[in-house]
């Protein structure tokens, strides 16, 4: 259970970092405010697939992560009237976005990389 408690709380710590880069992104270095959230988003993506599959190894949680927020990110090139209502929405603007940007998802793939290399090292540190 120990493990979950850490990635439960990655998963609190990252959600108000992403949305602190977005309330104070005009506070932030321009390079920062501008990729950090959707990074952040990933990482915590990450992190959640940590928590639901603990006993797996970081490469299963890291390639989840990626199909999971790929699958967000292309989505959006999907525009229908209900799920453009939900966009939106706060929640659904945080969980689904809003327009498909191809860079989101080298950003994606930045945060996820760091996850799970945080992770790691947190691992070894255990051991």
């Amino acid at each position: 259970m120990r493990p979950r408690f850490a990635y439960a709380a990655a998963i609190a710590a990252l959600v108000l970092l992403g949305l602190a880069s977005r309330r104070f992104a005009d506070a932030l270095p321009t390079f920062v405010a501008s990729h950090a959230g959707d990074a952040l988003w990933a990482a915590m993506a990450y992190a959640g697939f940590r928590f639901l599959l603990a006993r797996k190894p970081v490469a299963v949680a890291a390639a989840c992560s990626a199909v999971f927020a790929a699958a967000i990110e292309f989505s959006q090139l999907y525009q229908a009237p209900w799920i453009n209502a939900a966009r939106e929405t706060t929640l659904g603007a945080l969980v689904l976005g809003r327009g498909f940007l191809a860079v989101d998802l080298l950003r994606y793939a930045a945060g996820i990389a760091v996850a799970a290399g945080v992770d790691l090292m947190a691992q070894r540190r255990r051991t």
